[in-house]
């Protein structure tokens, strides 16, 4: 599968890239540094070049495990980092949202740090700061482009709204945002608004954060205690095994194409259309090879046609509080 461009940035990658926040944080223990790295260089030796991370995931841990794996690798990969949520050092807890220019400078100089880079590919607001408004943002956010400190910006989990406005001071490369079988609300508003305005869309957690895999069980959720997914409503009460039902779709065709389920959800998410990557996340390397197969899976007109109507079944929001969400 070609390469895609980032928006109307210089940037092109594969459509398939790694998200490295489960290395270090919310999915049970941090993988251990040498399994990590040994699985980074896996995912580049299986020609993924496009590696995102943020300053929030593990407190600047997970950039800096990404920062050794890719050393003497700079030139063939993009990595993408996010600023602007802040968190307590001590207790890990969120302390709010920044956009503000000041904090916006110091992230990002501690992101190079931590990364060991002279330049950050993709640099995203992570969540939209009420309190400052967006043209001050990404005024800030070209003073860093200006600097040759960051190459495109990059929005996550913002509003068409704030996507239109932010554009109208300087064009987005990349909103990121979920984006699966089972969460498709941002095709109302977001995907007209990112195609309008010749914006990628990068798709995290492209796999439902893992459940579209098939891996899990009614019977058990093979979760850690320290996994996040125990406080996501998908995952909580009725809503677990109402939603497997629905991965049961999504296995039969994997059978019918000699598939993987994880592979199907991949493919469907890449058939929406050029300007659409993702980022699916694991810690295993046998589980990275096979997301990569994705590429090569053909889905045909019924099995779109079965996979369109996964959405509107599932039970449970995306996120116990959607209030940081779509601002």
């Amino acid at each position: 599968m070609q390469k895609r461009s980032i928006g109307q940035s210089a940037l092109n990658v594969h459509p398939i890239g790694l998200g490295c926040m489960g290395f270090s944080e919310f999915y049970g223990k941090p993988t251990e540094e040498a399994e990590a790295i040994a699985t980074i260089h896996k995912a580049i030796e299986l020609g993924v070049d496009h590696f995102d991370t943020a300053e929030m995931y593990g407190m600047g841990a997970n950039e800096k495990l990404l920062g050794k794996a890719l050393k003497g690798t700079r030139d063939k990969v993009v990595i993408a980092s996010k600023f602007g949520i802040g968190r307590d050092r001590k207790t890990g807890a969120v302390t709010g949202l920044d956009g503000s220019k000041a904090s916006m400078r110091a992230s990002c100089e501690g992101s190079l740090r931590a990364l060991g880079v002279d330049s950050i590919d993709l640099y995203y607001q992570h969540r939209m700061d009420p309190n400052t408004p967006i043209e001050e943002t990404m005024e800030g956010l070209l003073e860093l482009v200006s600097e040759g400190k960051i190459r495109a910006i990059g929005l996550s989990e913002c509003s068409a709204q704030t996507l239109r406005r932010a554009c109208a001071v300087h064009p987005v490369a990349a909103v990121q945002s979920e984006y699966s079988l089972f969460s498709r609300d941002i095709e109302d508003e977001i995907i007209p608004a990112c195609q309008e305005l010749g914006v990628s869309l990068v798709a995290y957690s492209p796999l439902g954060r893992g459940m579209l895999t098939g891996q899990y069980s009614r019977e058990d959720k093979g979760l850690s205690a320290s996994d996040y997914r125990h406080t996501q409503p998908r995952f909580a009460g009725d809503n677990y095994a109402d939603n497997l039902a629905l991965v049961d779709v999504v296995k039969a065709i994997a059978v019918r194409h000699d598939a993987h389920p994880a592979q199907i959800a991949l493919a469907w998410v890449l058939a929406q259309g050029e300007h659409v990557l993702s980022i699916p996340g694991t810690t295993k390397a046998s589980n990275l090879t096979s997301n990569m197969k994705a590429r090569s899976v053909v889905l045909d007109q019924d099995d779109l046609a079965q996979l369109s109507i996964l959405s509107a079944k599932v039970k449970g929001d995306r996120y116990g509080d959607m209030s940081v969400v779509n601002r």
